[in-house]
């Protein structure tokens, strides 16, 4: 066994100490060490195995970290980061107070974008080009990778629009492994399938017609090739693009075979990548399988249900509708305004759109949801999927914004449902025929309810309930947070007097028990998974002024900050809504 190489890397300048002969073994080692990592500590695997060898070719071509390298997405950097001075942490990635997932500008020089959405790579890597040409900096190199799930997305066009144009030196790298999360859908996607390593697709390509220099497709796991291409390219004027043919998962056989369920696996075996088995509580039905066998259950019934999402059909569970009815599911790729506005689209037509979203890329449509949907009062039901603390993924995926963001609109309504039956409720309301825009919005993960597979059953819009009778503290949660509350209350002596009342709906807010809750309580506390600026709590204290009462109203949430990484229980912990810091703060209150 040849001694380790990768021992002695620490930086981009270790490694370009080395001979070329030399870099197959560092890519050999460097992916033994991504596996041994991910396997235990979990994380993005597939994505970053792909990229070893371009990684590895990158950082030894070109000067980084004066030469700038942007990664769109971030799924595929660990390569990037063991190489650019945290291999000693990386076995802290994502975790509390441990290294981001994804690069992150004030973690290192290196990380020159901080970047978790997709499609932003070839906008910033612009940007920084435009910079060094008005600087005078003629020899910096400014590369982005993108991968061919992120370039068909509407920002990434954009990008590539402006920057044909420019002059700039720029250097895009398409990552193809026709695979972002899910497979890659789209026109983009069937025309670069037929790129074939070694011959061009012709002069005559998209790329061509932006005005870049279009090089490959290559073998970006060769590294002769990809060594002798890049310094060609180097000294290549003007915006071009790399098209590189990789395969995710490159040297983990179940994760070349299995590319969706390796691109974030969980914890498994690092010799023979089998899957660590999950025990009967982590198994139990997630809020996103209860959204998508309930979907797929009303749509059976009701032929106007259709459903969209983009490029996220196994994340948001939309799979099994798309399964069983092709026709009435859409997997639209990476592109949230167009998901947006395509269900609007088919709103003003009398279908009823189930649009799901992770929470944290609905941001990336918001004027559709005032312009197209919500000014046109058009009934798209907004199945807001990862609300809440995400957990690892960290500040840039985190779904704690939607209630303060969507709060502001008129004409729309606003629910988050306690628990998996009520979840199935609100689909149902949702199908049944509204005149507003609805926003659901729901948590990552697992829920706590066996028997939630029960009837449906129409619920009141605007309607909320009391769960617990008290005449000092009101509590008033909405959302699973409630799950929180009742657990606090458990350990809570009965003398406490604490009155706990769940506010599925955030919006209308039901203003008779806010009214009868403001009346009988002296404190009021309320309690979201989101932030506290402008969130739920705030729409409490506004209607309490308006109405002009004095009550001591305590509004619990996420801070004026932004959240890292964790997990979601420390988090919450954090934040001040764990069912420990509940309970303390109702025991210093009475």
């Amino acid at each position: 066994m040849p001694e380790s190489l990768l021992a002695d890397i620490y930086y981009p300048s270790d490694l370009r100490k080395l001979a070329v002969g030399q870099l197959p073994q560092v890519a050999k080692e460097l992916r033994k060490f991504i596996i041994d990592v991910v396997a235990t500590k979990e994380g993005h695997l597939g994505a970053s195995l792909g990229v070893v060898e371009l990684t590895i070719a990158l950082h030894y071509i070109f000067d980084t970290p004066y030469d700038l390298l942007v990664w769109d997405v971030g799924h595929q950097a660990y390569p990037h980061k063991i190489l650019t001075g945290r291999k000693e942490r990386f076995h802290t990635n994502r975790q509390l107070g441990g290294i981001s997932g994804f690069p992150k500008r004030s973690e290192s020089p290196y990380d020159t974008f901080g970047v978790g959405h997709s499609s932003t790579s070839i906008s910033a890597i612009l940007g920084m080009a435009i910079a060094s040409g008005l600087k005078g900096d003629i020899d910096k190199q400014h590369i982005a990778v993108i991968g061919d799930a992120s370039i068909a997305s509407g920002m990434a066009f954009e990008g590539l629009n402006h920057a044909g144009v420019s002059n700039t030196n720029l250097l895009v790298i398409l990552n193809d492994n026709a695979i972002g999360i899910d497979p890659s859908v789209g026109a983009l996607k069937e025309y670069l399938t037929k790129a074939q390593i070694g011959k061009k697709l012709g002069r005559n390509t998209i790329i061509h017609a932006l005005n870049f220099s279009y090089f490959g497709p290559i073998d970006g796991h060769d590294f002769s090739t990809l060594l002798a291409t890049l310094e060609q390219l180097k000294h290549t004027k003007g915006p071009k693009l790399l098209h590189v043919i990789t395969t995710k998962g490159k040297g983990l056989k179940q994760a070349e075979e299995n590319q969706v369920k390796y691109h974030a696996p969980g914890k498994f075996d690092a010799t023979t990548g089998d899957l660590t088995p999950k025990n009967d509580k982590e198994v139990s039905p997630k809020f996103q399988d209860v959204f998508g066998y309930s979907l797929l259950e009303l749509a059976r019934k009701n032929e106007k249900i259709v459903g969209i999402t983009p490029a996220m059909p196994t994340g948001s569970s939309l799979k099994y509708m798309m399964k069983e009815m092709p026709d009435r599911a859409f997997d639209v790729g990476i592109a949230e305004q167009h998901a947006v506005t395509l269900a609007a689209g088919m709103a003003t037509q009398g279908l009823i759109p189930f649009c799901t979203i992770y929470s944290t890329f609905l941001q990336r449509a918001y004027d559709q949801i005032i312009h197209d949907v919500a000014l046109q009062k058009l009934p798209v039901v907004f199945c807001i999927d990862r609300a809440g603390l995400v957990g690892q993924d960290g500040a840039t995926h985190h779904g704690v914004f939607d209630i303060a963001y969507l709060n502001c609109i008129p004409d729309i309504i606003i629910a988050a449902p306690k628990d998996e039956i009520e979840l199935r409720n609100l689909l149902y309301t949702a199908s049944s025929g509204l005149d507003l825009p609805i926003a659901i919005r729901y948590p990552r993960g697992k829920g706590h309810l066996k028997d939630w597979e029960v009837p449906f059953k129409p619920l009141q819009i605007g309607k909320a309930r009391q769960l617990t009778e008290g005449d000092t503290i009101a509590i008033i949660s909405t959302g699973t947070i409630a799950r929180n509350v009742i657990l606090a209350l458990a350990d809570v002596s009965s003398t406490a007097k604490v009155g706990h009342y769940h506010f599925c709906f955030i919006k209308p807010l039901d203003q008779k028990m806010l009214t009868e809750i403001l009346e009988k309580h002296t404190t009021i506390i309320t309690i979201e998974e989101g932030v506290t600026k402008g969130g739920f709590g705030s729409s409490v204290i506004d209607f309490a002024n308006v109405h002009n009462f004095n009550n001591k109203i305590i509004t619990l949430g996420v801070p004026d900050h932004f959240i890292q990484h964790g997990t979601v229980e420390e988090l919450h912990d954090h934040c001040g809504i764990s069912s420990k810091k509940i309970r303390k703060l109702i025991r210093e209150i009475v």
